[in-house]
């Protein structure tokens, strides 16, 4: 999962097209957006997400954060501060909808995160959320099953 995650949010289009800035913390929150697209995707379709991944996911993060040499205490701290983060993203990152099928990004949860998306007009913004619309139709093909496993075909 983690891997899957780490590789869409490495994608070039992200640094090089929409001008993102390439660190830790940009590449986090795009883990998380990619997460939260899965498992909007899997709630629509009225399927549950295994739990053993979740954990996974967020184990692998915080091992990564102390290899980069946070101690106990600051990892804690990260991990808490990840963690709700993570939350306000699933939580807020669909616009409501009631069509099943239809999936709309929240503007404001995105500038909120990504400074450089702040203008809804914008053709950042536009590519922004026309990569995840594709990211969302591409995953609501698969089952829970073989979703992790196909997102990391993903194309832009």
């Amino acid at each position: 999962m983690y891997n899957t995650l780490l590789t869409l949010s490495r994608d070039i289009f992200f640094y090089k097209e929409l001008k993102l800035p390439d660190t830790f913390q940009t590449r986090i929150y795009l883990m998380f957006v990619h997460f939260s697209v899965m498992l909007i995707s899997l709630k629509k379709k009225n399927l549950k997400f295994n739990q053993k991944s979740y954990d996974e996911l967020f184990f692998t993060i915080e091992n990564n954060l102390r290899e980069l040499g946070f101690g106990d205490i600051a990892v804690n701290k990260k991990m808490k501060e990840l963690n709700k983060i993570f939350y306000d993203i699933l939580l807020k990152l669909e616009s409501t909808t009631n069509d099943q099928k239809l999936f709309n990004i929240n503007h404001n949860l995105i500038s909120k995160y990504f400074d450089q998306l702040k203008d809804p007009e914008s053709i950042k913004y536009t590519d922004f959320k026309s990569y995840f619309l594709r990211f969302f139709n591409f995953c609501f093909e698969f089952s829970s099953d073989n979703m992790v496993s196909k997102a990391i075909k993903f194309k832009n």
